[in-house]
């Protein structure tokens, strides 16, 4: 696997899956004194004559009376419980090049004190054998300090003349795969995944731990990633999902024989993994590993470089063929194993509705934005990024697009329905409107173009668009029962109505609430009054008999509707809240036909007769 990859990442190196500061200040009863080097110090404290003796053996005090080091060191008793847990009589029986190398790992370049140490990896002295690199150290700070998860600082801060030594209580072994995933918490449930997936015939911690197949390269999903798969997958945890498939998905992580660093990576090269098949890498669209799906899962942190391999951690579980053909996932599922719709599974994260829409003990219809839909959106909005749009509204365009229930092609007639998405503050639900006159056409503004994709908890749609939060405006244009009303509303001599009744939320004079005429009542209206045409009716008597039908700052749904004189921006009206009828100045009466057809900026009832100012 020579020369597998290659790119750039060197920046990376040392990047912290969660860095924090340590504001470790422990008392220092050693005072060496500033002309002392990290040798000489070592040489004056009986506490680590071991620690001298190794250094000897291994031909390393010189280097440590010169240079600029940070040096963890281990005292006697640390060295004595490292030779008993190998077997050695004594430092004399330790192979010359291997304690030269773990004496190396105790050994940092540069001056590194206790508030300099934050959580995550760096480089010690010590070195990989295939490759050469410096192996990491991980530096866990979240209560004292602690090195790969086996070594706690004792003593910080010991200041020498060519450095700083901080006192451990162990020695520091060189570190191999499954070391460095037991040490970082933030693999903790990768660790859980190995131990779950392992058996007599394969168990997952020995091989990472040995040599045989090694050395290593491993793609490391993060807690969060394999979290993000259970939802993907409808599984509770780990508990459920079958051995088999969990030993799948590990092995497709996993590259044997290769030591494949960062500076190693290439783009568009294919490496078969340990389960059989291959990943691709792609560097075009930044350092990514591309699984059977098609998605991406994005390189966070590179080159944690361990005595068998190397680790890449990386935030989403790569899923094989073989497992993304076998299992029907949930509708956050199929987000994330679809590359058409990894805009929407970025914002189902982001908004936090990716844990709602896989629930498995509720059933939802989606209609699903491509990314290409989400890039449409974002630019008429005037957002770069998916990142950049408000969480709040965000998660109401995403709401809007989900329905409770699974309702297949079949299921959907021309009509309204009631999204997720709700207006407000209130718990009172947009509303959607279906036309399955051509194909299926949501708003008037987004078309089906992949129906009846089935998830393990419902059904989702592929669709053109992204729904945006309607208006009033919205479901007038997208109903055709109210072209003539439209049609009047947008007569050149007629006031900007559509910029006027668009007005968002919180801004005056919305919310409105508009009984909307159908085209047959405004078919009765030109009957009524002699005309052949709306052409016929004069600007200013259009321009009232329209203000009679809206009325401005109020969000009016049927179950508010109270009996009485009402002010509209024309005339008043009268409501029989009990027989659901208005009354204008002219003794007309006119039936509210449909109700509550709920916008995000007013609600819209339709009524069966034109409301006329006095005539």
């Amino acid at each position: 696997m020579k020369n597998v990859f290659k790119i750039s990442l060197l920046a990376l190196l040392t990047v912290t899956l969660f860095a924090c500061n340590n504001d470790d200040d422990n008392s220092n009863p050693i005072d060496p004194g500033t002309d002392v080097t990290i040798a000489q110090f070592v040489a004056d404290n009986d506490d680590y004559s071991s620690l001298e003796a190794a250094l000897e053996v291994a031909g390393l005090t010189e280097t440590l009376n010169s240079g600029e080091f940070t040096v963890f060191a281990p005292n006697n008793l640390a060295f004595e419980a490292f030779l008993n847990a190998a077997g050695f009589a004594s430092l004399d029986d330790v192979p010359v090049d291997v304690l030269t190398n773990i004496l190396l790992n105790h050994v940092v370049t540069g001056t590194n004190e206790s508030t300099d140490l934050i959580t995550g990896y760096i480089n010690s002295l010590a070195t990989e054998a295939s490759s050469g690199a410096n192996l990491s150290l991980f530096v866990n700070t979240a209560g004292g300090v602690q090195i790969n998860g086996v070594a706690t600082v004792t003593t910080a801060d010991i200041e020498a003349s060519n450095g700083v030594i901080h006192a451990v209580d162990a020695v520091i072994g060189i570190a191999d795969v499954t070391t460095q995933a037991l040490a970082n918490p933030n693999f903790s449930i990768l660790v859980e995944a190995l131990i779950a997936a392992s058996d007599t015939d394969l168990d997952y911690v020995a091989l990472l731990s040995g040599s045989a197949n090694a050395p290593f390269t491993v793609f490391a999903p993060t807690n969060e990633a394999f979290v993000d798969l259970l939802n993907a997958l409808g599984f509770a945890s780990l508990d459920d999902v079958p051995q088999d498939a969990l030993r799948t998905i590990l092995n497709y992580h996993v590259l044997a024989s290769a030591n494949v660093r960062s500076s190693d990576l290439e783009d568009g090269q294919t490496p078969t993994t340990f389960e059989g098949t291959t990943i691709e890498i792609d560097l075009e669209s930044g350092a990514q590993v591309i699984d059977a799906t098609g998605v991406a899962s994005n390189i966070i942190v590179v080159d944690v470089q361990t005595g068998n391999g190397v680790i890449h951690a990386i935030d989403k579980v790569l899923l094989p063929s073989a497992i993304a053909s076998a299992v029907t996932p949930t509708l956050t599922g199929l987000a994330y194993t679809n590359p058409d719709l990894t805009s929407l599974y970025a914002a189902l994260k982001i908004t936090g509705l990716d844990a709602a829409l896989a629930d498995t003990a509720a059933e939802f219809t989606v209609f699903a934005p491509t990314n290409d839909s989400f890039a449409a959106f974002l630019d008429a909005a005037g957002f770069s990024s998916i990142d950049e749009v408000p969480v709040d509204v965000l998660t109401q365009v995403v709401l809007n697009h989900a329905i409770a229930g699974a309702l297949f092609a079949g299921d959907l007639t021309t009509s309204y329905g009631n999204t997720l998405a709700t207006y407000g503050d209130s718990s009172n639900n947009l509303s959607i409107y279906i036309n399955t006159d051509s194909g299926v056409t949501l708003n008037g503004q987004s078309n089906v173009v992949l129906p009846d994709v089935p998830a393990a908890n419902g059904v989702a749609h592929v669709v053109d668009a992204v729904i945006g939060l309607p208006t009033v405006v919205t479901f007038a244009v997208a109903d055709p029962t109210f072209a003539t009303l439209v049609a009047a509303l947008t007569r050149d001599d007629q006031p900007d109505y559509v910029s006027v009744l668009s007005t968002g939320l919180g801004v005056d004079p919305a919310p409105f609430t508009v009984f909307a005429p159908t085209n047959d009542a405004f078919g009765d209206l030109l009957v009524e009054l002699g005309a052949a045409s709306l052409d016929d009716i004069d600007g200013a008597t259009l321009t009232a008999t329209l203000n009679t039908h809206v009325i401005a700052g109020a969000n009016v749904r049927a179950e508010d509707l109270v009996s009485g004189t009402v002010g509209t921006l024309g005339a008043d009206i009268e409501i029989d809240a009990t027989n659901a009828t208005i009354t204008d100045l002219n003794g007309r009466v006119s039936n509210i036909i449909v109700t509550n057809v709920q916008a995000a900026n007013g609600v819209v009832h339709a009524i069966d007769k034109v409301i006329l100012p006095e005539l």
